[in-house]
Formats: structure tokens, C-alpha cells, sequence
């Protein structure tokens, strides 16, 4: 569907001053926080000579999201959102420049690396709150989602690209440096110009209220299930090596295996903004759902590598329909209850993202070949996503169950 001239684009998401700010706040942290898994990662392989203590520190940064998502999002209703996201990013700059001490035990490293994590829980969740609050228009707030998919997704790639050679040059210490002086900037920035909000629920909501509440709507629970699908389309991510080898790819093309799903996934979304109308996308969000473990199946064939990078790059454009998912959850839940329901959506999204990975490992473990685990992912994808996308059909793109959203 081709935009008309009626249609706001990205652009006008990023004329509103209060979202620039908390787009920029988040893109920084997010660079930030890619220097700091590579610095932590380099740091303590170099200290102890072990494979598996580096990976253990590189779990470290994953897990307190999950842990602290769904209690810790409550914090975005029952306080101001603004200061949810200032306070947050405070904290997480003391922590993490606590971390940046030249000389830094190990021990006491990877307790702050869990509580600057766990710091950080509730912004997430805030800030999808917080924008939903500063857009009130749907094609408004789903351009401005879309922006932020295209930056995250962006500002992960040059963080990774550029932290192994920075914290080369400068060493870990500096790298962690770095990382707090973004969160200081993101904190002053997002208490100097977001304006005040009271808190969405008066300060005293009931705690896991929105647990409760997501669990009762039928339209949620079927937008919970389009976004695990994700899992099954993410383990090609963590079969890039065994890959690369078995399609008779040279060491180097496992980084472009791994560039190819989010490269694709930013040219899938800006496509979708610029030419398909939030209407029309949800509309089509079903059958939207199911096209990137379906297009997984080309494994099947034991593609080379030109048709593998293909491959992996149209199912990351087609995976941008999780930007959709995630706008119309927000969405169709009460401002009250945004903060917590956002939390239940991001913590079943990350599970679901491990979960995938760690399947493909066994199945190709299993299979004694990735393409073939690959191959079983797609298919469950299919499998799986049509009684969804069905569901999703009878459902109809219209408003919740609930009256209350806005």
C-alpha cells in the first residue's frame, strides 16, 4: 500500500522534541552497552584464560533483564515514567563507572554487571510507556517505533563493529567509561527535556495487576504468540559458525551471517514505514508472522554462501513485522498498565530468543548438521505460526477488549 501524502512518515515522529530525546538517550546506551559486553568479555578472558568464565560474564549481561522484566517494569506505572527512565540510566552510570576502576576484582565485577542490569529492567518498559504517552496518534507512534527498531538494530551493529577495536586500542577500562558517561548524558537529558508526567496509575496499582490483566485478552495472547515466533528465526544466529563451515564458507563470512539478519531487518522496516500504513500492517500481521521461519526453508536446499546471506537477509526484512507486534500490544493495553504489560511482552520476547538458540543447538547437535536444524525451525514456524495467523484472521485488526486503552 503506497502512502499518500495524508500519512505522517518518520520524520514527523522526529520533529517532537521529547521523543528525540529519549530516541537519542536510548541509541547512545545502547552503542554504551555493546562496548561494555565486548570490554567485559575481553576483560575477563584475559584475566583468567577461560573460554567458559568470558561466556558466563557475556550471560551475565542477559539475565537480570529477564529476572528484573516482569517485576522491575511495574516500576514504569506506579512512578513517574520520566523519572523511571532518568533514575535508571543514573544508576546505571555510578554502577558501571564503578566498573571502570582499572584493577577491578572479578568478583566485584560481575556483581555490578547484574545489579547495572537489573538497574535497567524498568526502562525498557517505561520507554515504550512514555512514547505511546507522547504520540497519541497510531501511525504517529508506530513511525516512531519503527525509528527505534532501525536504531537499535544499528547501534548494536556499530557497537560490536567498532567495541573490539576500541577496547583494543583503549583497553576495557576506558570502554566501560564510555558506557557510564552515556548513561549520565541519557539521565540529564531525559530529566531536562521530557516534560513531567504524573504516574499512569496513581501509585497504587495493584503489583503483576498487568500480568493478570494480558493473560484475560484473547488479542494479547495471540500478539504474544506472533512474537515468539522470533525464536524459531533466531537460530540461525547461533548456528553461524557450524554454518558457515558446512556450507564451505571461509571463517570471515561468519561475521556477514551474522550482519545479514539485521541488516535485512533494518531495510524491512524502513520499507514497511515509508510504503505500508499501520492499518494495513496490522491487517496483514499473521501471515506477515510467518514468513521468516517459512523463508528459513531455502536451507533445505544446502544453499552456498551468496544464497544463505540471501536467505538470512529476507528473513530479517521480513522479521520486521515484530515492530508492528509490539506497537499494537502497547497499544490495545490501558495506560496504567502499559509499564508491566511491557514487561510481560519484552521478557517472553528475550525467553523465547534463548529458548530458540538453545533448541537449534540441540537439534543440530541431534541432526549432526545447522542446515538441517535450520531447515526443522522453518518448518515448526510454519507450523506453528498458521493456527496464529488464523486466530489473528478471526480476530480482526480492530481495538481491544479493553476500553480503557487509548
Amino acid at each position: 500500500m503506497v502512502r499518500t501524502q495524508s500519512r505522517p512518515g518518520m520524520s514527523s515522529a522526529l520533529a517532537n522534541g521529547e521523543f528525540r530525546t529519549v530516541w537519542l538517550a536510548e541509541a547512545q546506551s545502547t552503542i554504551g552497552d555493546q562496548l561494555t559486553i565486548v570490554a567485559l568479555a575481553l576483560l575477563v578472558y584475559h584475566r583468567t584464560g577461560s573460554a567458559l568464565l568470558s561466556a558466563i560474564a557475556y550471560a551475565l549481561t542477559f539475565l537480570p533483564a529477564l529476572a528484573g522484566g516482569l517485576g522491575l517494569a511495574q516500576l514504569a506505572d506506579r512512578y513517574p515514567r520520566r523519572t523511571v527512565l532518568a533514575g535508571s540510566a543514573a544508576v546505571q552510570a555510578v554502577l558501571v563507572g564503578v566498573m571502570a576502576i582499572p584493577g577491578m576484582p572479578l568478583l566485584p565485577l560481575c556483581v555490578l554487571v547484574v545489579l547495572a542490569r537489573l538497574a535497567g529492567a524498568p526502562s525498557n518498559a517505561a520507554q515504550n510507556a512514555l512514547t505511546r504517552e507522547i504520540f497519541t496518534d497510531d501511525e504517529l507512534y508506530l513511525r516512531s517505533q519503527d525509528i527505534r527498531g532501525i536504531t537499535t538494530n544499528t547501534a548494536m551493529l556499530l557497537g560490536l563493529a567498532c567495541g573490539g577495536f576500541l577496547v583494543t586500542a583503549a583497553g576495557p577500562s576506558w570502554a566501560l567509561a564510555i558506557d557510564a558517561a552515556t548513561f549520565a548524558v541519557s539521565a540529564f537529558a531525559l530529566h531536562r527535556w521530557v516534560r513531567p508526567r504524573p504516574a499512569a496509575d496513581g501509585g497504587d496499582g495493584a503489583w503483576f495487576g498487568a500480568i493478570r490483566w494480558v493473560a484475560g485478552q484473547r488479542r494479547l495472547r495471540v500478539l504474544l504468540g506472533l512474537s515468539w515466533l522470533v525464536g524459531l528465526a533466531v537460530i540461525p544466529e547461533g548456528l553461524v559458525a557450524p554454518l558457515a563451515r558446512e556450507i564451505g564458507a571461509p571463517d570471515q563470512a561468519v561475521g556477514w551471517l551474522l550482519a545479514a539478519d539485521p541488516l535485512g531487518f533494518v531495510a524491512g522496516v524502513f520499507v514497511m514505514s515509508r510504503f505500508v500504513s499501520a492499518e494495513a500492517r496490522r491487517r496483514v500481521l499473521g501471515v506477515l508472522a510467518i514468513v521468516p521461519t517459512a523463508v528459513l526453508l531455502v536451507f533445505s536446499l544446502r544453499p552456498d554462501l551468496v544464497l544463505a546471506l540471501v536467505a538470512l537477509a529476507a528473513a530479517g526484512a521480513a522479521g520486521a513485522y515484530i515492530v508492528t507486534v509490539g506497537a499494537s500490544f502497547i497499544t490495545w493495553v490501558p495506560n496504567e498498565l502499559r509499564g508491566g504489560a511491557g514487561g510481560v511482552y519484552r521478557t517472553g520476547l528475550r525467553v523465547a530468543q534463548g529458548v530458540g538458540v538453545a533448541i537449534g543447538g540441540v537439534l543440530a547437535e541431534w541432526a549432526g548438521s545447522a542446515t538441517t536444524a535450520i531447515t526443522i525451525a522453518g518448518a515448526a514456524g510454519v507450523l506453528l505460526g498458521i493456527p496464529l495467523a488464523v486466530s489473528w484472521a478471526r480476530l480482526g485488526p480492530g481495538t481491544t477488549e479493553a476500553a480503557g486503552a487509548s
